[in-house]
């Protein structure tokens, strides 16, 4: 019989009998794995011994991957969102301050250089399995204090794949400079970006054209082929393992398959992850715990003592109230599993001595013991904290209240712009840094395998570098987001640092495309920067490519959002919801012009649907409608972009606008009735595969196009170039004559 069969019998037997004792006596599984590993362990030679060392460090190796693809699938990107300020804040403290004293504490015990910095990477992560077996245990899972706790845990995993990516690159690389290690770190943060878009863009579309072959057996092999898969481009691309199947976990997780695939993969996960605690428990040697026994005591004293206090800081420094945070320092001060992994990770590439491993697993299951404890004595520690503290910090500290903190997120439109602003940019320069990166890196080397003239390749790659750049132009420019308009019209004096903002954006996509110009065909010089400036200013007021465009991002928004939108009917956000309806006063400096030369559309995304002149109702006007005094003018759009007209305007707030719904509803009985309708296009089949703007409802129906409903995601006023795709609901508004003709189509859908 092979060895590594025996020893797997070994292993679950015994891992299997300790599983029972510790769930018998309310004790965590994790340390009942490590016991076990310890059993049969080389450390315990009285005991049944696995002998084929090398078959498991692989299977704890799978266990990690495993593992790492179990923390992904409970992880998604609208979890990141949720988390809030206080999370981020929480966690980035922490891990940032257990950082600098892991490193101390090793210095200060004479460790080296690289032990320190694993010591304090392993030291900053607390162990969520442990935390939420406890609060199970406690019964405080749903209190407030609990919930962020779980939010800084999520903060705490993502920072916890890049902190072991740095410390892989700082290992190999000992002499690596600031500099080289701040490039590492863009082209991670590039390749990583680069991979959730193409991943959420690519992997929800593929598995909901396989759905109907998706059974139970083929979800599993699909969802561990994918694991497994994303691990090895992982390792292509010079990452870990680990942060492979992380990331094929966390787009997984945002697919409808979410639940069953977790499900599937439980028993997986259960097994390899139960292997890699056996591992970590045969690394225990008793004699090396003796020997290290004072190192062990004080490294607990410090993660109890430091995590407790900086988690505290980092929600205090959030806003939140000095319970709280003493509520989450207590519930944070241990460190558990990533701390095995990072060990790991230092051991593999032995830049740790052999002590560093038994010393973090000792401290782990020291504070893994005390957790409890602790979470349940935080009132008393709070009390302790709140009488030895001066008076007056006590009072400030307590007026930090939740409130307090909620007001102080209330964002000003400069900082709502500026958030947009750099997420837009951001996102944009990094698909146009891919594409120059694909073109460069992926499409040459598979063209000069083929018969092609070597002198077509490169101009062949540039070609396809400037096209997919200038596909992301436009998006990338934003200069009609509300955010952009509300600043620019509510004070002139905004306009010379968003003209600056702009020029910036501007320079950024010149010097992108300048990038492959260079590479692949070795043309410099400054002379070509204002060539390219301004071809890229004739793409940005160009509709050509947009339809694309306008067609992807719509795939991509219905893929990111696709678990979310399939969970609940009745939660699905429909289009008339979204838009909102206000009645305006036409003042003197509109009375004379045509709504065309007012041109609310283009500059503020709103339009005119009625105007009412005495008693009379002018419904869907057209742009050569002329305004008078004392017009009244109802004004459909988005309740922001409501807000920067009325701004606009001399910032006037006549009337609530009320949903498109509402609205509607309310006109019940009224001869001048305007009815919002949908059209499926499965009905007006004809409709499919034609732009807005060459499908001629407005001409057919006398009609104005709201929006579609596309995979249950509203798109609120498309691009006129935008492709109308089958089963999508087209929304259009109009007269009792328009209803009439849709529904003598058979077309309409009320």
């Amino acid at each position: 019989m092979p060895k590594i069969i025996s020893d797997l019998a070994i292993m679950l037997l015994t891992a299997g009998v300790v599983a029972v004792l510790f769930k018998r006596f309310k004790l965590p599984l994790v340390l009942g794995y490590i016991l076990a590993g310890f059993l049969v362990g080389p450390y315990m030679p009285w005991f049944f011994t696995v002998a084929d060392k090398a078959s498991i460090e692989t299977w704890s190796e799978i266990g990690i991957i495993v593992l790492m693809f179990g923390l992904g699938l409970e992880f998604n990107l609208h979890k990141l969102v949720s988390v809030g300020g206080t999370a981020i804040i929480t966690a980035l403290t922490e891990v940032f301050g257990m950082l600098v004293v892991g490193y101390l504490v090793g210095q200060a015990m004479g460790w080296g250089m690289m032990d320190s910095i694993f010591l304090g990477g392993m030291l900053s992560m607390s162990s969520t399995t442990i935390i939420i077996k406890a609060f199970d245990e406690l019964g405080v899972r749903q209190k407030p204090f609990a919930q962020l706790v779980f939010g800084t845990l999520v903060i705490e995993d993502i920072a916890g794949i890049f902190m072991m990516i740095i410390l892989s690159t700082v290992s190999v690389s000992k002499n690596i400079s600031g500099g080289e290690l701040a490039l590492k770190l863009g082209m991670l943060v590039l390749y990583l970006a680069l991979w959730l878009i193409l991943g959420i863009y690519i992997l929800p579309t593929l598995l909901r054209k396989a759905e109907k072959f998706m059974n139970d057996e083929t979800l599993l092999l699909a969802a561990l082929g994918i694991c497994f898969g994303m691990v090895l481009l992982a390792e292509k691309l010079g990452f870990s393992s680990a942060l492979g199947a992380f990331l094929a976990g966390s787009l997984l997780a945002g697919t409808v398959h979410a639940e069953r695939v977790e499900h599937l993969s439980s028993g997986v996960k259960d097994l390899f992850g139960s292997v890699f605690f056996l591992s970590v428990g045969m690394m225990l040697d008793p004699a090396m715990i003796l020997r290290y026994i004072v190192p062990i005591l004080i490294i607990t004293a410090v993660t109890i003592v430091g995590k407790l206090l900086i988690s505290s800081l980092g929600v205090l420094l959030s806003g939140q109230s000095l319970s709280k945070a003493v509520h989450c320092g207590c519930s944070l001060a241990q460190i558990g599993e990533f701390a095995f992994i990072i060990a790991s990770l230092g051991m593999s590439l032995g830049v740790i001595e052999e002590k560093v491993y038994p010393i973090v697993v000792a401290v782990s299951i020291l504070t893994t013991l005390t957790t409890p404890f602790f979470i349940k004595s935080a009132d008393g520690i709070y009390r302790l904290i709140h009488k030895a503290l001066p008076k007056k910090l006590a009072e400030k500290l307590e007026r930090y209240t939740e409130e307090d903190g909620s007001r102080k997120e209330q964002d000003s439109d400069w900082l709502r712009f500026l958030r947009r602003y750099v997420k837009v940019t951001a996102l944009y320069g990094v698909l146009m840094m891919g594409v120059t990166l694909l073109g460069q890196f992926v499409l040459q080397p598979l063209l000069e395998k083929t018969p092609l003239e070597p002198g077509l390749i490169r101009p062949i790659c540039v070609a396809f570098c400037v096209l997919g750049i200038a596909l992301f132009v436009r998006p990338m420019l934003d200069l009609h987001s509300t955010e952009y308009t509300t600043l620019w019209v509510k004070n002139r004096y905004f306009k010379l640092p968003l003209i600056t903002l702009t020029a910036l954006r501007y320079l950024l996509i010149v010097l992108i495309v300048f990038f492959p110009l260079q590479t692949l065909l070795g043309v410099s010089g400054v002379w070509l920067l204002p060539l390219i400036a301004a071809a890229v200013a004739l793409i940005s007021r160009t509709g050509w490519l947009s339809s694309a465009y306008i067609s992807a991002e719509a795939q991509f928004m219905a893929n990111f959002n696709e678990r979310n939108l399939q969970r609940d009917d009745e939660n699905t956000e429909w289009l008339d919801e979204k838009l909102f309806v206000e009645e305006l006063s036409c003042g003197g400096e509109m009375a004379g012009k045509t709504l065309k030369q007012l041109d609310w559309g283009h500059r503020f995304s709103v339009n005119v649907i009625r105007v009412v002149r005495g008693k009379k109702h002018l419904n869907m006007p057209s742009g050569s409608a002329e305004l008078k005094a004392g017009d009244k003018l109802l004004v459909i759009g988005r309740s922001e972009d409501l807000r920067a007209l009325r701004l606009s305007l001399g910032a006037r707030e006549e009337s609530e606008p009320v949903t498109l719904r509402a609205f509607t509803e309310s006109q019940e009985g009224d001869a001048s009735h305007l009815y919002a309708t949908v059209i499926p296009v499965e009905k007006a089949a004809e409709l499919q595969g034609k732009t807005i703007r060459s499908s001629g409802l407005r001409e057919k129906y006398d009609c104005m196009i709201l929006g579609l409903q596309r995979n249950k995601l509203p798109i609120l006023q498309p691009d006129v170039n935008m492709s109308i795709q089958r089963d999508d609901l087209v929304w259009v508004l109009g007269t009792r004559k328009m209803a009439a003709r849709l529904l003598a189509g058979g077309f309409s859908e009320d």
